[in-house]
């Protein structure tokens, strides 16, 4: 591509796309990605660099992946769209994959997005209580840090101010407490008390909003995007049972922590529980296509069928479960098993945490954590206060990172104050020499940065 062409499509860029969750900057304008293959993408002016974040969290099997494409392709020769008010093979074959994956029966609702998944568990649970006589129930539980899509339900679900600043009020009903955060627990207790503590005080809330009045709590099994906050295995399994002793519907969102990202095909099964309800997007399509799910425990979709006048779901989304969609669903799980990709995401995991593990030398380094595929470095000011270091420093490492070849992430737009935890979620169909460059990479800029 010649210089002035390339300029021309910055230019092209500035003049008609505005961009995601991104701040105008005449200094730098964003990369323009035109291909990629495994772990690596290439922007337009030929530069490499390795996708630490698999774009957003999401593309799991890798870039390139012929089979996806000609999986779609085939199915959009075939029969390319039907409203979901009916059905198709794709649909019904990967409801029956997705059941066989959770070990369970659920009832599987297609949607376009994260977001999207996550409104219709909240209408799901608002109707279904309403039908089990349960009238007043219509609060959602949630945490602080934690993020559950942008729309306006989702974004009230969401514990992130920042994301939310400006755009207030939104809906009504949702309710938040803290989550476990293991390195900034207090000293002179042990990480089992903290999470059980942190737990009942779910219970507390319940009790003190009126419990009568608490339709779902909905949780990840690991805050994500808010800063890789990994619960001991007692706080889950705790709040499963504070739900079920009242009553309220227990929502897993598994939008990020699904499909191997966590080294299980999805992160809950880490804590042995079984959720009322189950969200998930990314990992589902390998973010090939747009594609959702909301999966409801069969005895909550009964109430759904009663045939009184509006006790059905009255919910469309016009491309939700897209036959192609689907049939390149499909198609990646397939990829996932062959390929072995969940015991995969832990062995490259472990490697990389452990490669990483010197940079808990630098005093600015408070922690590192991860569970699979899936890590988070936590920079402070002083190990000694745990200070969060300030967003220009982890700025500053994240564009070393880039200038080195290397897209890396941070829990940005959250909190104020607390934006300062680098996140890394590669491929999982990574190589290890992948893994070892983000190593190399990372050390050097480490070393180089003076941190």
């Amino acid at each position: 591509m010649e210089m002035l062409e390339k300029q021309s499509l910055v230019e092209k860029d500035r003049q008609n796309v505005w961009h995601h969750i991104s701040p105008y900057s005449e200094k730098n304008p964003p990369m323009i990605v035109e291909e990629g293959e495994g772990s690596w993408i290439t922007d337009h002016n030929g530069n490499r660099y390795l996708d630490g974040m698999s774009g957003l969290w999401c593309v799991n099997v890798g870039y390139g992946r012929e089979e996806l494409a000609q999986a779609a392709y085939e199915q959009i020769k075939k029969m390319a769209y039907t409203p979901m008010t009916q059905s198709h093979l794709p649909a019904i074959q990967l409801s029956e994959k997705l059941n066989e994956m959770l070990d369970d029966e659920y009832m599987i609702f297609y949607s376009n997005s994260g977001s999207d998944a996550n409104e219709v568990a909240f209408k799901m649970a608002r109707q279904y209580h309403q039908q089990n006589g349960d009238t007043n129930r219509y609060k959602i539980l949630s945490r602080y840090r934690a993020y559950h899509g942008s729309s306006m339900g989702a974004l009230s679900a969401t514990g992130q101010a920042l994301r939310k600043y400006k755009y207030e009020p939104l809906s009504s009903g949702f309710l938040h407490v803290a989550p476990p955060d293991n390195y900034r627990k207090p000293e002179g207790i042990s990480i089992e008390e903290y999470n059980l503590q942190r737990a009942r005080e779910i219970e507390e809330t319940i009790i003190w909003e009126q419990k009568e009045t608490i339709a779902a709590v909905i949780m990840e099994p690991l805050i994500t995007g808010g800063g890789v906050l990994i619960p001991h295995p007692v706080y889950v399994q705790e709040v499963e049972r504070i739900c079920k002793r009242h009553g309220v519907l227990l929502i897993i969102d598994e939008v990020i922590c699904g499909f191997g990202r966590t080294g299980k095909s999805f992160g809950h099964k880490h804590f042995n529980i079984k959720p009322d309800m189950i969200t998930m997007a990314k990992g589902l399509t390998s973010a090939y296509l747009p594609l959702s799910v909301t999966a409801v425990r069969k005895d909550i979709y009964e109430k759904f069928k009663s045939g009184e006048d509006n006790s059905y779901f009255r919910h469309v989304n016009t491309f939700g479960g897209n036959p192609a969609a689907c049939a390149l669903a499909l198609k990646n799980i397939e990829i996932m098993e062959r390929e072995n990709l969940f015991d995969r995401s832990v062995e490259l995991g472990n490697r990389l945490l452990n490669g990483l593990d010197e940079l808990k030398s630098y005093t600015t380094v408070g922690d590192i954590r991860g569970l699979g595929l899936l890590v988070g470095i936590e920079m402070v000011e002083d190990k000694v206060t745990k200070e969060p270091a300030p967003k220009e420093r982890v700025g500053k490492l994240i564009a070393a990172c880039k200038d080195n070849g290397l897209i890396i992430g941070k829990n940005g737009d959250t909190v104020a104050g607390h934006n300062n935890i680098l996140t890394l979620s590669p491929p999982l169909s990574s190589k290890d020499e992948d893994i070892d460059y983000i190593i190399a990479v990372l050390r050097k800029v480490f070393k180089e940065n003076e941190v």
